[in-house]
């Protein structure tokens, strides 16, 4: 009995410690529920509306670029999509079969288009084609019923209205790389489809034309399917800019480029300010379908043609001057007053420095000619002499002070900077002095120098306006306070003037052929051409090949500088045909069209 007594005690006492250990757990549950709910109530709010709700970026619609008109150059249009939402359709492979029945997609983009319903959940919209035109929007709204899951979006595309005329001045837009995503901050880089400047003045402006993004807030299930919109905030447009270019000029300039099939660049300038006005590089490309996306056979093409019309040849291309150069040769000749304006060299044909000849390209020569002449008839004899006389240093100060040799900078990528050797230079590239007959050769625009079409125009342009150093921009210049006056003489400039105006307007003169006079205002200029291959003695003493008898690559560069009007000038325009054979043939004729139409389009204005 007492036995029975103690297991019931036992027992007792057993049920009153469980009965404390399941209070005191109760306890520990309420006291942490009241901690959680009360304590930490703030902080479980927000991570459970991080759960609930999706924050979304907005794209802003890029700044839209004008030309110096008011002329809209780069905007943004509607941008029809047809996107996919798998979860919406029966059979996804049916479907677009269905689809490119109306429309057809390549092998690469349907290829695409299942790697990215792989990669994301089956509500998430999959883009399968952009860029639709309304017929083609019609087309897939007609057939809406056997496109199940499939829906058209819109949005915004960059637009290029005048093409590849304009492509090396604006770049395009495309998608952010990796390595451009972790330089830049801002979080608009992370979105999808997102697109960046990546060329021209859409990279040089891209922060302003960028604006500033929006927010999207989303209401999402535990799966994260979206149930409802919460809230929007509209981002920030990005700045629009205006251009100094003229639309009108820049697409006339590149047409006479591409209407003749020519390879080449063309810089037109305001001389007094420095504004561009047109800048083209021939050939070039379609930005509008580098901001599509081109396919590898697309982009395969356009860097294996020999031609680089990816290739901005206004500022990456680095071409020997030929006679052009022949302007500051006169200039420096004339301020060492070793030559006068009235100082007289005789041109045979040919002219000697030791055992080596030097060769006029007039194989009879000029005669007896002064400097005024020399520049009118481009004779190769006078600016060897007056090469030899004043020195390389004399030549290579005057070409530098007048923009050559030395990068120009107006923003954009993969400018070269050019080359004006002197002593110094060639001592410290090859260990070597420097020799007489390179002084000859430089005189003529050969031999080490270098230059860039966008520095010609500049070096025409500070001719023309009588020695003023302006420096081309894309923006416009409202104070002109600022720009200094090169320390050379009035006197010396108007002698060079004079020689290029003859070379245009008497007849003889290189480029007599592409003068004009439109209501008195005429251009005054100055041919060039410049040898890609040796000729050799062979060649002088039987026939010289023609340039149209050599294949493309070997014919010579074809260059021009001219300015006009000459009595006022305004417009400086430098001209490269690569391979175009002559200067006064090919290279004068479309600076003079462009000049041309600059002249008409003022007087209209």
């Amino acid at each position: 009995m007492n036995r029975d007594n103690d297991k019931g005690k036992v027992l007792i006492d057993r049920s009153y410690i469980m009965i404390i250990v399941k209070l005191a757990l109760l306890l520990i549950i309420i006291l942490r529920l009241y901690y959680l709910q009360v304590f930490q109530a703030d902080k479980y709010k927000m991570l459970a509306d991080e759960n609930r709700i999706s924050t979304r970026l907005l794209i802003p619609p890029r700044g839209v670029i004008y030309d110096r008109n008011g002329v809209m150059i780069a905007s943004n249009r509607q941008n029809f999509q047809a996107m996919i939402v798998a979860e919406q359709t029966p059979n996804v492979q049916q479907t677009l079969d269905e689809f490119k029945k109306i429309m057809p997609l390549s092998e690469e983009e349907e290829a695409k288009i299942k790697k990215d319903l792989k990669r994301n959940r089956s509500f998430v919209p999959i883009k399968i084609k952009d860029n639709l035109s309304w017929q083609e929007v019609a087309k897939i709204q007609l057939k809406a019923p056997d496109l199940q899951g499939i829906y058209i979006d819109e949005g915004l595309s960059r637009d290029y209205p005048f093409g590849e005329s304009m492509a090396h001045v604006l770049g395009y837009v495309s998608s952010v790389s990796e390595k451009e995503a972790k330089a830049d901050n801002d979080p608009l880089l992370q979105v999808p489809e997102f697109k960046i400047g990546k060329d021209g003045v859409e990279k040089l402006f891209e922060k302003d034309l960028r604006g500033r993004g929006g927010s999207l807030k989303l209401e999402v299930n535990a799966y994260g399917r979206v149930m409802k919109e919460i809230e929007r905030i509209e981002g920030v447009s990005g700045k629009s800019l205006s251009l100094t270019i003229d639309s009108r000029l820049q697409q006339k300039a590149y047409n006479l480029f591409k209407d003749q099939g020519q390879s080449g660049a063309a810089v037109v300038l305001d001389v007094n300010t420095g504004e561009i006005l047109a800048f083209v590089s021939a050939p070039s490309y379609d930005p509008n379908a580098m901001a599509k996306g081109l396919s590898g056979k697309e982009w395969k093409d356009l860097i294996n043609n020999e031609r680089n019309p990816l290739s901005n040849k206004a500022i990456s291309g680095q071409y020997s001057p030929g006679s052009t150069f022949k302007t500051i040769v006169a200039l420096a000749a004339l301020e060492s007053g070793i030559v006068r304006s009235d100082t007289r060299f005789s041109c045979s044909g040919q002219m000697f420095l030791g055992n080596h000849a030097f060769h006029c390209w007039r194989k009879q020569g000029h005669g007896s000619l002064n400097v005024v002449e020399a520049l009118m008839y481009s004779c190769d004899i006078y600016f060897y002499e007056a090469a030899q006389r004043i020195g390389i240093e004399r030549i290579a100060a005057m070409a530098r002070r007048f923009g050559l040799g030395n990068k120009i900078d107006i923003g954009l990528e993969n400018e070269k900077p050019g080359l004006i050797p002197d002593k110094a230079w060639k001592k410290k590239r090859f260990g070597e002095s420097w020799q007489q007959g390179e002084t000859v050769i430089s005189g003529i625009g050969q031999g080490y120098i270098l230059t860039t079409p966008l520095q010609l125009a500049t070096m025409v342009s500070r001719i023309a306006n009588g020695g003023y150093e302006i420096k081309p921009t894309f923006t416009k210049v409202t104070d002109k306070s600022h720009i200094k006056k090169i320390n050379i003489s009035q006197e010396y400039l108007d002698v060079v003037k004079q020689g290029m105006y003859d070379v245009v307007n008497i007849p003889g003169g290189t480029a007599y052929r592409s003068h004009f006079n439109i209501r008195g205002m005429e251009m005054a200029g100055k041919t060039g051409s410049t040898q890609v291959r040796r000729i050799t003695m062979k060649e002088r003493q039987t026939r010289v090949l023609r340039q149209d008898e050599l294949p493309w690559k070997y014919r010579d560069h074809a260059l021009f500088i001219a300015f006009a009007p000459y009595d006022n000038p305004r417009y400086g325009v430098a001209v490269l045909v690569e391979h175009g054979g002559g200067g006064s043939s090919v290279a004068a004729p479309i600076a003079s069209a462009i000049l041309q139409e600059a002249i008409k389009l003022d007087i209209v204005r």
